[in-house]
C-alpha cells in the first residue's frame, strides 16, 4: 500500500451555509433528487441519517465508474456544520484504503463556503478513478446542490 494522501478543496456557493449544511445532512434525500444523473439513491442501512455511527448505501446512476459504496458517519457537529464519514464497503475500498471524507459548510457573505478533504491510502490496484475525479465529484456535487436549491 501507498502513503496517506490527502485531497482539499473549498467550493463557494451561493446557498446560504444552512440551506446547504441541511441539504448534505438529508443526503439520502436531497442528493437523489438533486443529481439523479449521479445518485441512484441514498438509504440509511444501520441507524439513523446523520447520526455518528449510522452506515448509508449510496448507489451511483450507470455510467459510474463505482457503481455502489457504503459510508459509516464519524462526524456530525452541528455548531460547526461538520460531516464526515469512512467508505467501509463497495468497489473504491479496493482501490482506496483507509478512505476519510470530510464536508465542512461556513457563512460567506451572502452564500457559503463548502470545505471537502479526504485523506485516503492507495492500495496496490490502479484505481478506475483518479484522486483528481474525487475532487472534481466533489465539486460538481455542491455546485449542482447548489443550483438544485436555488431553484427550489
Amino acid at each position: 500500500m501507498g502513503a496517506p494522501e490527502k485531497l482539499e478543496v473549498d467550493v463557494e456557493l451561493k446557498s446560504s451555509a444552512t440551506k446547504i449544511w441541511d441539504a448534505v445532512k438529508d443526503s439520502p434525500n436531497s442528493f437523489p433528487k438533486a443529481m439523479p444523473h449521479h445518485y441512484k439513491s441514498i438509504e440509511i442501512v444501520e441507524g439513523v441519517d446523520h447520526v455518528v455511527g449510522s452506515v448509508r448505501l449510496i448507489k451511483y446512476a450507470e455510467g459510474n465508474p463505482i457503481t455502489f459504496s457504503k459510508e459509516k458517519i464519524d462526524v456530525v457537529d452541528e455548531a460547526t456544520k461538520t460531516l464526515a464519514y469512512s467508505v467501509i464497503d463497495g468497489e473504491a475500498i479496493n482501490y482506496y484504503k483507509d478512505f476519510k471524507a470530510q464536508t465542512v459548510v461556513e457563512e460567506k457573505g451572502d452564500g457559503s463556503l463548502v470545505k471537502w478533504s479526504c485523506h485516503f491510502v492507495k492500495a496496490e490496484a490502479a484505481a478506475p478513478v483518479t484522486p483528481e475525479q474525487l475532487k472534481e465529484f466533489a465539486v460538481a456535487t455542491f455546485k449542482e446542490l447548489d443550483e438544485h436549491l436555488l431553484k427550489a
